[in-house]
């Protein structure tokens, strides 16, 4: 039985924020001295996991805002040109679009300089282009470091219940950040998304926390017994594995590439593999692809710059294991 609805219900549906992102070319700590920068790149975690989505062919739409500005026409531009509906991301004339400065240290962790809360990216809600948008979709995607967002949290709790009683399905990638503040608020809506997800896609930690359990074993049961009927825990480079109650888990390795950029190869995975699950294709072959998908990401600079169509995912398959 699939876990989500069928992708001719209607599109799936994020909410959140949508970034540009401007990249250090040099490593070291922070941005306390100057030094030289890439970008502008479209980015937002919401928005790379719908774009990924788009390409690959699924009904894909975006809720959320950008400035009236170059900044702003850099994500609508590229979100348009891949297949997602942007109806419903509002454009502000006052604030500018979003932004996230990222340097990487000389460990690989990065480092980010936000600017949500003041930006265009947290100027949106309930308008009549997003109820509308809600009343005829058929999956909704949450990122984890959109509940950071007031207008995104108020938007996900409208959307949640709708979509449910619409027969469509919710999926959460918890996506946790240190950046972003989690008050308590935050943080009862989070694992109230939990319990009426049915699907989930979280990296190491992140599992146990939606769990409120410790122990992957304890985890994966307490979140069946919650309701949850498919989990795709994302493993880096070794790649992910799928679990669903009283089957086995399936795994596929990760592929092995020469990473020049790991921003958003999580979000690449998620929007492959939730688009081909509501299109049909079984857990072997979604995992396949998402995980092509997020392999192929971090081999070009720019969090979203390697988002692959079906096509280029397949090519991209067939030289890596041609190669081995």
């Amino acid at each position: 039985m699939a876990a989500l609805a069928p992708d001719a219900l209607g599109p799936t549906v994020c909410v959140g924020e949508i970034l540009v992102e401007i990249v250090a070319t040099t490593i070291g700590d922070g941005f306390r001295a100057a030094q030289p920068l890439t970008g502008p790149y479209p980015s937002g975690a919401p928005a790379i996991f719908i774009d990924q989505c788009g390409r690959m062919g699924g009904a894909a739409a975006m809720v959320g805002a950008v400035g009236r500005d170059d900044f702003g026409a850099v994500n609508l531009d590229r979100l348009r040109a891949d297949g997602v509906d942007v109806s419903a991301i509002a454009e502000d004339a006052d604030y500018p679009t979003g932004s996230a400065f990222v340097r990487y240290r000389t460990d690989g962790s990065r480092d980010f300089v936000y600017n949500i809360a003041t930006s265009a990216a947290a100027r949106f809600g309930l308008s009549d282009a997003v109820r509308a948008l809600i009343d005829r979709a058929g999956h909704l995607h949450v990122m984890g470091t959109a509940l950071s967002m007031p207008a995104a949290r108020t938007v996900i709790e409208f959307a949640a219940p709708r979509i449910k009683a619409q027969g469509g399905s919710i999926s959460v990638d918890p996506n946790l950040r240190k950046e972003l503040a989690r008050d308590a608020e935050t943080e009862a809506l989070f694992a109230q998304l939990i319990a009426q997800s049915d699907l989930l896609l979280p990296s190491g930690e992140e599992l146990e926390r939606a769990a409120g359990v410790s122990g992957q074993d304890a985890a994966i049961a307490r979140l069946f017994e919650m309701g949850v009927t498919e989990i795709a825990l994302k493993q880096g480079a070794a790649g992910a594995t799928v679990f669903t109650p009283g089957a086995d888990p399936v795994h596929h390795s990760g592929f092995k590439v020469e990473e020049r950029d790991p921003t958003g190869a999580g979000d690449c995975f998620g929007g492959a593999y939730v688009a081909c699950r509501r299109l049909g294709l079984p857990i072997a072959d979604a995992l396949r692809y998402g995980n092509a998908a997020g392999a192929r990401n971090v081999t070009v600079l720019g969090p979203m710059e390697g988002a692959g169509t079906r096509a280029e995912l397949d090519a991209f398959i067939a030289a890596q294991e041609g190669s081995t």
